[in-house]
């Protein structure tokens, strides 16, 4: 039994019927750089240094199954603890709780 070619795509640039296939250059945008990737990445948004910092890197320890929780939702798990965090905080100087944090001295 002989085994069968596998079909070789045809290029949208040429067809081996019709030959070349024009290309309307009218629309084309003029990029700076050395070619494609360089484009690319000159293209490419970075966030770089954070100017004015609203918020503050700090260490934290999370029970496994919190966690986990919190990053099944993807991407954003950190904003939606920070959230958890400020509900909880709302609802507890609502509640009239005591504050527990440490007074210097």
């Amino acid at each position: 039994m002989p085994i069968a070619k596998k079909p070789k795509p045809i290029s949208p640039a040429s067809n081996a019927e019709t030959g070349p296939v024009p290309v309307d250059w009218s629309q084309a945008v003029l990029t700076t750089g050395g070619g494609v990737q360089q484009t690319l990445d000159q293209l490419r948004r970075t966030r770089g240094k954070n100017r004015l910092p609203t918020k503050q890197q700090v260490p934290i320890r999370l029970d496994p199954d919190v966690l986990a929780a919190f990053r099944e939702g993807g991407r954003g798990w950190q904003t939606r603890i920070n959230a958890a965090l400020r509900e909880w905080l709302q609802q507890s100087s609502a509640a009239g709780l005591p504050s527990t944090r440490k007074k210097p001295g």
